[in-house]
């Protein structure tokens, strides 16, 4: 762990290290329009099926607008639109919305998209998807409700994947929710590959371009701060793998979700604090943090750019933005 470095007082400037990228991906950006933009087209109420991001800022603001956040479809009245969230969901529940002639948009992350694309072609090509990911997690409950069950088996671990038995292990394929830690998946991955060495893999890495970017950039200044804060809410997977990540390089690390839930203790005696942002959180609250930091200690902001980010998803068709 980095010791902290002493002060002469409180006064002191605070060096402020922020890490870039942070804060919104494309998906999340995309899933956010989307609600907006079917609630210009339908006017309020639109439902959403769970959270259209995890983030309690986001849901609030679009509460406000007159979205109707709910678990299920048996909570939607009929007649009125829902969306479903970034997150993605098992087939049946869009099968469910069509046989009550609901008007749903999908708001699934194209990338999560992509993986329910990747576990089909392999499920018809007759191989058995060892899947990596978080039980109960929105992303993993709805990858693994694109098959039939039993033709996707969840792991978490190495230790799952030593207790696999799996009927076939000569026709297996492995493909990883998008949020994970690049490190683990990466020990989970090679663990498969070596007690099956015939399994198959994505093309491409599944865990999103948006996670590893974040993950890098919290490696980069990490080691040079005496404390990090992660800006998102503790049900987002993204949010909750920079904290780990911070830590795993000696670094104490904090998830808020508000400027007010910054601890003053935390910036007591050290010299630098970085701070960044899950895929989720708005860069409102970035300020928002950064300036109650700046209430208890003068700072000094810089800005650490690790990568620059121009992904832009399409929007559902139908969907017009020219309509706002």
């Amino acid at each position: 762990m980095n010791a902290p470095q002493p002060i002469a007082q409180e006064s002191a400037e605070l060096a402020v290290l922020i890490a870039a990228p942070r804060g919104f991906c494309a998906g999340v950006d995309r899933a956010i329009r989307i609600v907006e933009l079917a609630l210009i087209r339908f006017g309020a109420p639109v439902y959403v099926r769970h959270e259209i991001v995890h983030n309690r800022y986001v849901v609030e603001s679009l509460k406000a607008k007159g979205a109707i956040f709910v678990e299920s479809l048996d909570q939607v009245p009929d007649g009125v639109p829902v969306v479903f969230s970034a997150h993605g969901v098992p087939k049946a529940v869009p099968a469910k919305a069509e046989a009550r002639g609901l008007d749903y948009i999908d708001a699934t992350c194209p990338l999560v998209s992509k993986v329910h694309r990747q576990a089909e072609r392999a499920n018809e090509s007759g191989r058995h998807i060892i899947f990596i990911g978080h039980a109960g997690h929105p992303e993993v409950i709805g990858t693994l409700g694109q098959l039939p069950e039993g033709a996707m088996t969840l792991v978490e671990s190495v230790d799952d994947v030593a207790a696999l038995a799996p009927p076939d292990p000569d026709m297996l394929s492995f493909l990883t929710q998008t949020t994970l830690s690049v490190d683990d998946t990466r020990d989970i991955v090679a663990a498969l590959q070596h007690r099956f060495p015939s399994i198959a893999g994505p093309r491409g890495e599944d865990i999103c371009y948006a996670t590893s970017n974040r993950q890098d950039a919290v490696k980069a200044i990490a080691q040079r701060c005496d404390r990090m804060i992660v800006i998102g809410a503790p049900n987002s997977s993204n949010s909750l793998r920079l904290v780990e990540v911070a830590e795993r390089l000696g670094t104490p690390a904090h998830l808020v979700q508000r400027g007010s839930d910054i601890d003053p203790a935390w910036l007591t005696d050290i010299a630098t604090l970085g701070i960044t942002a899950g895929a989720s959180a708005p860069e409102t609250l970035v300020r928002e943090v950064i300036d109650a930091v700046a209430a208890h200690r003068p700072i000094i902001e810089d800005v650490v750019v690790t990568a620059e980010e121009n992904m832009v998803f399409k929007l559902p068709r139908g969907l017009d933005p020219v309509a706002d």
